[in-house]
């Protein structure tokens, strides 16, 4: 398939995702500090859970970089109890705002003037956050044209057919790179409404009869 096609086929990937769930309005927080400490904890964790240690670190007054500094990382560990592994969440959290502190005075605004290149680097210095949490603090926090790659991207973008050969994180991205315009709005929503996808429909096992996508997936047409 040439790239023209595969961007055609992208888009109307994307358009038939928004025609069926809406806009998403990912990611729900209040701050950009809250995404990023939402990215951490969603390691591996259902969102409801997750919701409620984000609660717990709210009601407690803790949800800054100073308040965080100053918490024992054993009563952190207890607020984020709820998205389980709770202990190394805690220290990864912990680690963040130390080094945040260190490096940028606690100030967002200046971690975020760097390049999407660099801040990406930076974020994947630090011990607990991988590639697909540092893109979402990229895309979400920092609001920075960059595409995340998950589970369910991963799952649907196969049953597509539109990456056979592909298994490294940076095969995925880059197909989503190369293919659409670096638009952070429009990266946000697709890659939001492929998890709704991924949730609701495209599942493990596929409810390929309710799918907005059927007509495009070869998948589909196999079961």
């Amino acid at each position: 398939m040439g790239q023209e096609a595969v961007t055609e086929k992208l888009l109307e990937i994307y358009h038939r995702l928004l025609d069926c769930y809406r806009p998403q309005h990912w990611w729900p927080a209040d701050s950009p500090f809250e995404v990023i400490i939402g990215a951490i904890l969603t390691q591996s964790a259902a969102w409801s859970n997750v919701e409620k240690a984000i609660h717990n670190l709210k009601a407690r007054d803790v949800l800054s970089v100073q308040a965080l500094l100053q918490l024992p990382v054993e009563e952190l560990a207890r607020l984020v109890y709820p998205c389980g592994y709770y202990h190394a969440k805690a220290r990864k959290i912990k680690s963040f705002v130390e080094w945040l502190a260190k490096a940028y005075a606690g100030d967002l605004t200046a971690l975020f003037a760097h390049d999407v290149s660099l801040l990406r680097r930076e974020l994947l210095l630090l011990p607990g956050i991988g590639e697909e949490t540092a893109d979402s603090i990229i895309l979400y926090a920092a609001r920075k044209p960059i595409f995340v790659i998950d589970a369910y991207t991963r799952r649907i973008v196969r049953r597509l057919g539109l990456a056979p050969d592909v298994y490294s994180y940076g095969g995925f991205q880059d197909l989503f790179m190369r293919h659409l315009p670096p638009d952070e709005a429009l990266f946000n929503e697709y890659h939001a409404l492929l998890v709704r996808h991924g949730k609701e429909t495209c599942r493990k096992t596929a409810l390929c009869e309710r799918c907005c996508l059927a007509p495009l997936c070869p998948a589909a047409g196999a079961r």
